[in-house]
């Protein structure tokens, strides 16, 4: 026989039960230990322990008086009073040895039925530490006893039948009660497992929203700033080609520069701001752009030097919801950006179409640049990004280049009706 096989023969501080311990109370309480390892009682072990104490004396002296009234046999009666002293001290044992200590006394008091108060706090304490198995086998062995107990210690006040079956309900109302405190104290520890994981899965669930939304400020920033850095390279690039453009022009371009500049510092400090505190702050409640800000957006591009063409078809632009709008948008904005960036001259077109039910369709197409320029370094995330707003939105989006070098962008995007 192995400890591993039978663990409930172990001592207490060797066999902890499972289905009793609670992790969360063991890391909150530093348990202390005597010097062999095992587990030092506490003020409520002492109480219990104190209490069990005298309901064992209390019985045992019951039954040594009845012995001496009943019994001529004056070992008989010395004997009793042994087997009560031995089992007063005898249950201090009985969280150590449980098992043990139930069945020698289940065994002891078959002689002497002065044991038979430690044997009641026992077998409780079995049926409350220990699982189902080593409580059944030993409650059989009480009740085996028990039924030759009568004809061992006869009681002449008593009849041998009306004995056994007193025996036989007392061994299982004490064993019927130690389970019943045994599961109480399981539910209550699957209770706090449960509130515990509970509260785990709501701390899980509360960052992965929080990392989503970090993930999504971080699109909107690549969207945002991408666009405004891209007008400052190309009119940067302008005056550094154009070394003699005319004062007009410089200066033109200076302002566009400038405000760019500017606008870019604003949206940064937006984002930082939803960053440091989300929902609030200075830049919290800027409006969102939506598709009346595409005209704006062209505009923009256009006074950068780009040649873009709008054709906004939408029917009932008011209806569009504002989730939609927004994408519509962005899809836009990274479009003229990648074509500022990879082909500077070319003219876009921005095509917007759609009404509820239909969905929107939203395309920008560029064909090959004029002439042979040094490509904006990007990431090359933004195409990226828009695919997973568009999937998100419960549309989709393709992209790719044209048979003529040129490059479109198609996204469709669901407008319910």
């Amino acid at each position: 026989m192995t400890r591993t096989e039978y663990p409930w023969l172990l001592p207490s501080a060797m066999a902890a039960d499972p289905e009793l311990h609670d992790p969360q109370l063991a890391g909150e309480r530093r348990v202390r230990t005597t010097a062999k390892g095992r587990p030092r009682r506490t003020v409520r072990d002492w109480v219990v322990d104190l209490v069990a104490f005298l309901f064992v004396a209390l019985i045992g002296m019951v039954v040594i008086d009845t012995s001496r009234r009943i019994n001529g046999d004056v070992g008989a009666v010395r004997f009793d009073e042994v087997v009560g002293f031995v089992s007063c001290f005898a249950i201090w044992a009985r969280r150590r040895w449980p098992v043990q200590l139930a069945a020698v006394l289940c065994v002891v008091s078959v002689a002497s039925p002065a044991a038979a108060g430690a044997l009641l706090v026992s077998l409780f304490s079995l049926a409350v530490h220990r699982p189902f198995k080593p409580v059944a086998i030993v409650g059989v062995l009480g009740i085996a006893l028990g039924v030759v107990q009568p004809f061992v210690r006869p009681d002449p006040e008593t009849t041998t039948l009306t004995s056994i079956v007193a025996g036989t309900l007392v061994v299982l109302l004490v064993i019927g009660w130690g389970l019943l405190v045994r599961s109480q104290r399981q539910l209550y520890v699957a209770l706090r497992e449960r509130a515990r994981r509970a509260e785990t899965e709501a701390e899980l669930r509360a960052e992965q929203a929080q990392r989503l939304a970090r993930e999504a400020i971080a699109r909107e920033m690549h969207d945002v700033l991408a666009h405004r850095l891209t007008l400052l390279s190309v009119h940067a690039g302008a005056l550094e080609f154009r070394p003699d453009a005319p004062p007009a022009e410089v200066a033109r371009a200076a302002g566009v520069i400038r405000d760019s500049a500017h606008e870019a510092l604003q949206d940064l400090r937006e984002i930082i701001g939803v960053l440091r505190a989300p929902g609030e702050g200075e830049y919290g409640d800027r409006p969102q752009p939506t598709l009346a800000t595409l005209d704006a957006l062209v505009d923009e591009s256009r006074e950068a030097g780009m040649k873009v063409v709008l054709d906004n078809g939408v029917q009932e632009p008011a209806r569009m919801p504002a989730a939609i709008g927004r994408t519509v948008y962005r899809i836009a904005q990274e479009g003229l950006t990648n074509a500022r960036k990879h082909a500077p001259g070319a003219e876009v077109t921005v095509a917007v179409e759609g009404r509820p039910g239909d969905g929107v369709v939203v395309r920008v197409d560029n064909p090959a640049p004029e002439d042979e320029v040094e490509p904006v370094p990007g990431s090359g995330q933004g195409l990226i990004g828009l695919r997973e707003r568009a999937t998100l939105a419960g549309g989709s989006l393709e992209h790719g280049a044209t048979g003529d070098g040129g490059f479109h962008v198609r996204a469709w995007l669901p407008w319910a009706a």
